[in-house]
């Protein structure tokens, strides 16, 4: 009686979960759903799941002590909540005329204004990366920049791929009515398409390809990573990175990725850059073919031909084991001889992308 009692429980926990995971739409679009003819004809496709340039292993050695160390918490939250500037709704209406600027909201949130338009990359503006509140952490800083009701229109989101600290349910149904384009990889016009998004607003985008928006040229690069929001769907999307263009500025955003080949060939294709912003945050020698270790930037950064970097994967969320500040520190101790100029504004600070200016380590006194 007491193993039948046992047996029935977990299998109502088991239904539990599916049947959770099946309903709730921050789970995004199903496996059948992603596999598009588009995504099935991509070299990067082998009829099951996307795959990286390069052999890679998503956790290359698991170690127990990894538990232990996750939950520890000292050191890995700031002391207390991070500074940020409010932005002015202005920045939404900046004229063509307007310098090539940019806003971090934390993490890989980044707000760009490029020939008079807006775009947002990756606008995780939820308070927890994880499908249910208390799946995840919170974010360090209580507040944003500017709420994502209260951004008037964006012209174009850019996502990288469908991890829950890059691709926020809640944020695309805020953003969904006033966006007028979003760029996105292959699969992941699935989950914007299950979430209400008209597909006439949505480009679906395969390594290398380009395209021209309002005068600015973006083009979806590769990225060493993954991808998946629930159980049973890893890689079934693919991830990226992006170059975006114009005749005065040239950026390029790493998404995730662990170091390889591809900065080599998006450098070569691509660069020289004015501005990279490099993911610097959340790795882990457990899993370093996935995520950039800080002293990997510099290297990646001069095979770009990549010029100031801001590194970005870091400053909203613990989602690793290391330091909070320890990912910065690491960046600029690497640096040497100050080779390269490492842009560290607070969240909501605008930067002027061709005059930046020299920052605090503001992140020191929390």
């Amino acid at each position: 009686m007491t193993l039948l009692i046992i047996i029935i429980s977990a299998g109502l926990i088991f239904l539990s979960g599916f049947l959770f995971i099946k309903i709730s739409p921050q789970f995004g679009a199903s496996k059948n759903e992603k596999l598009t003819e588009q995504a099935l004809s991509s070299k990067h496709h082998n009829g099951g799941v996307f795959h990286n340039l390069e052999e890679t292993v998503v956790m290359m050695e698991f170690k127990w002590s990894t538990l232990k160390d996750y939950f520890n918490k000292d050191g890995k939250f700031p002391a207390k909540s991070i500074p940020v500037e409010k932005l002015d709704i202005k920045v939404f209406n900046p004229g063509n005329d307007s310098l090539p600027r940019f806003t971090w909201f934390g993490h890989s949130a980044i707000l760009l204004e490029l020939e008079g338009k807006n775009i947002f990359i990756d606008p995780m503006l939820g308070n927890v990366p994880a499908p249910l509140p208390f799946l995840g952490p919170k974010r360090f800083n209580p507040e944003l920049p500017i709420t994502a009701d209260s951004i008037p229109h964006l012209d174009a989101v850019l996502i990288s791929h469908d991890h829950y600290d890059h691709l926020d349910y809640k944020t695309i149904i805020k953003l969904k009515d006033k966006t007028s384009k979003f760029f996105v990889p292959l699969g992941v016009d699935a989950h914007l398409r299950n979430w209400g998004v008209d597909s006439n607003k949505i480009h679906v985008m395969d390594w290398w390809d380009s395209t021209s928006f309002e005068g600015i040229d973006i083009i979806a690069t590769p990225a060493r990573h993954f991808s998946g929001r629930a159980l049973n769907d890893r890689n079934t999307t693919l991830w990226c990175s992006f170059v975006i263009r114009t005749d005065k500025t040239n950026i390029f955003f790493s998404g995730d990725s662990g170091y390889g080949q591809h900065f080599k060939k998006i450098g070569k294709h691509y660069g020289p850059f004015d501005l990279c912003f490099m993911e610097c945050g959340q790795y882990n020698e457990q899993w370093a073919q996935i995520h950039l270790m800080p002293e990997e930037i510099v290297t990646a950064n001069e095979e770009l031909g990549g010029g100031a970097i801001f590194p970005i994967h870091w400053g909203a969320f613990k989602l690793s084991l290391h330091g909070w500040k320890e990912p910065v520190d690491r960046l600029i101790e690497s640096n040497g001889s100050n080779k390269h100029k490492i842009l560290t504004p607070v969240i909501g600070e605008t930067v002027d992308i061709h005059k930046p200016q020299n920052y605090s380590r503001w992140w020191k006194d929390y």
